[in-house]
């Protein structure tokens, strides 16, 4: 696990741990690849630390050596018992009743929840009051990568600390440190991770720069009819539903940026550009605005892992991409 800040995290941190008085609960929220759980973990061991010296934890006592060991058991965790799962009020009823136990240390309790959005509305709920009056010195950490998920009663009871996305420059320097590669490969990898170093990161070890490749020419060879969507939805079908969303989202709304103000710098990567300026004119209004739609709604799925089948789900969205170039 990273055990260092990222570098764009400094000022974020001088923000947090620089405060006179902490607060009960911090909501840490922002794109998903921004590094928000390095920042809890390095924020946890601060508040943890029985002697911090200029805004770090010491390393040194006792509460540092648990916390190094992973074994600190004032230091606690509520998360999904299954990746892409929900948070069970079963969970939560658990952790508040370790919450309402003395500390261990004699300090702190810090509480980290990541995601936070995985928590269902009955979950949510049951640690309302906790996060509103937590017993003792109880610090919560939450983590959001999806802040529009979460109830406002959830939001309204932490403080609010967005933490962004470095700036490209920042992030090719960053990326060009991790491995070799040129700058070219770099922004390519930072435009299709939205700008988040870390997902570019995963984005290069899952080969993606090859799916990419197979995806655009695959799109083509629909607007050619020299594939049909049932027969790319097959080939697809082992690309994470994810990736696809979020490019064909990105497309829909460039297309309809063009169709609107025939801009050619505001058409994305070089690899669709002529596509999807080629696509724009034709490309009926109505049609294009269902489509976009229709898209938005079925990712939004996609992310809360909404049981669909796959590859319905993909031909369904390439039938649609068919009609934005009628014949």
């Amino acid at each position: 696990m990273q055990t260092s800040l990222y570098p764009w995290q400094a000022e974020l941190w001088q923000t947090l741990a620089g405060r006179s008085e902490q607060a009960h609960a911090y909501l840490l929220h922002g794109p998903e690849g921004s590094g928000k759980r390095v920042l809890a973990e390095r924020f946890a061991a601060f508040l943890l630390c029985k002697s911090p010296l200029q805004q770090q934890s010491c390393g040194q006592c006792s509460a540092c050596h648990l916390y190094a060991a992973d074994t600190h058991p004032d230091l606690l965790r509520l998360e999904p018992a299954e990746e892409g799962k929900g948070i069970l009020i079963a969970s939560v009823r658990e952790l508040v009743a370790k919450i309402l136990q003395t500390s261990q240390q004699g300090g702190r309790k810090v509480v980290i929840v990541e995601p936070a959005e995985a928590m269902t509305t009955g979950s949510a709920n049951a640690l309302l009051k906790s996060l509103e009056e937590p017993a003792g010195s109880t610090v919560f950490l939450l983590i959001s990568h999806q802040f529009s998920f979460l109830l406002p009663t959830i939001k309204s009871r932490c403080v609010l600390q967005v933490c962004p996305l470095p700036s490209i420059a920042h992030g090719v320097e960053w990326l060009q440190q991790q491995a070799e590669l040129s700058e070219e490969q770099c922004r390519t990898l930072l435009a299709l991770a939205s700008g988040s170093p870390l997902n570019a990161q995963k984005l290069l070890s899952a080969d993606v720069l090859t799916i990419r490749e197979q995806v655009v020419m695959g799109v083509k060879q629909l607007f050619k009819q020299q594939s049909s969507p049932s027969e790319l939805a097959v080939a697809w079908a082992k690309i994470p539903q994810e990736l696809l969303f979020d490019w064909f989202c990105q497309w829909a709304q460039l297309i309809l940026r063009y169709k609107m103000t025939e801009d050619d710098s505001q058409l994305g990567l070089d690899d669709m550009s002529v596509v999807l300026k080629h696509v724009a004119p034709r490309a009926p209004l109505d049609v294009l605005t269902e489509t976009q739609d229709w898209l938005l709604e079925h990712r939004e799925k996609v992310l809360r892992r909404v049981p669909l089948r796959a590859d319905l789900l993909l031909e369904a969205l390439l039938i649609r991409w068919q009609t934005l170039l009628p014949r």
